[in-house]
């Protein structure tokens, strides 16, 4: 059993190759402190021409397809987005930082796959959640799944129960917290040691909250969130 601890990043186990160099400065570094601090008709007005119910990426019909909900709600004039701390006791990726989802059951559309595991992992009730749109599609390394995040507008701060089996703990981290300089982190891996490709090199984003590492596949989808709300980037568009 491990559990969080206090200070900046978590205790999460990260399959670092030998070889990392630092990367680069976050995209909104240069922002000032108003800018960082979105309102919400900001994520809306970035994330809704989007638009939802897109066609899965072309040339990844034999990938796993799975669905994430970003839920993201106003309190006192912050935006917040809700995460979710994987249960210690399983066996994939234990404490790990991550949107409530999962794998999209036969003739399930991505959104309703992200309403029922929002559901079932925090008792998120799916009428709450106001659908904005979709982000990039993603294609995980580790485990080939094709990811679709979808973006959801909540009312208010929602009361959350985790369920135990699956959830640690449910997250509330306001966008103005991602957005502090001191939280971004990005290293450069090489590509040949952790994901077998031939050559090159990797930049993997890090979000270092307190007690708390996000990185992978979610940190990706709050870059791209972050980059689209600030109007700075920070995020690649979808390859064929």
């Amino acid at each position: 059993m491990t559990a969080p601890r206090s200070g900046r990043g978590g205790p999460q186990h990260i399959p670092r190759p030998r070889l990392v160099e630092q990367g680069g400065p976050a995209p909104w570094v240069d922002l000032g402190d108003t800018e960082r601090d979105p309102d919400l008709a900001a994520v809306r007005f970035s994330v809704a021409p989007l638009g939802g119910g897109r066609s899965f990426t072309t040339g990844t019909i034999d990938r796993t397809r799975s669905a994430v909900l970003v839920p993201v709600y106003e309190e006192d004039g912050t935006v917040h987005v809700v995460l979710t701390r994987r249960a210690w006791h399983l066996r994939s990726h234990p404490g790990e930082v991550s949107f409530p989802g999962g794998h999209c059951d036969p003739g399930e559309t991505p959104v309703e796959t992200a309403l029922r595991e929002a559901h079932e992992e925090l008792a998120l009730d799916p009428g709450s959640v106001e659908i904005v749109g979709e982000l990039d599609h993603l294609a995980t390394v580790s485990s080939g799944s094709l990811i679709v995040p979808v973006v959801g507008v909540l009312p208010g701060r929602p009361a959350l129960v985790p369920a135990p089996d699956e959830v640690d703990a449910a997250i509330h981290v306001p966008l103005a917290e991602l957005l502090a300089p001191e939280v971004w982190r990005e290293e450069l891996w090489d590509a040949r040691e952790w994901a077998g490709e031939e050559s090159g090199i990797q930049p993997i984003t890090f979000f270092e909250l307190e007690g708390d590492t996000v990185w992978g596949a979610t940190a990706n989808m709050l870059r791209e969130l972050l980059g689209r709300t600030t109007g700075t980037g920070g995020y690649d568009p979808p390859g064929p």
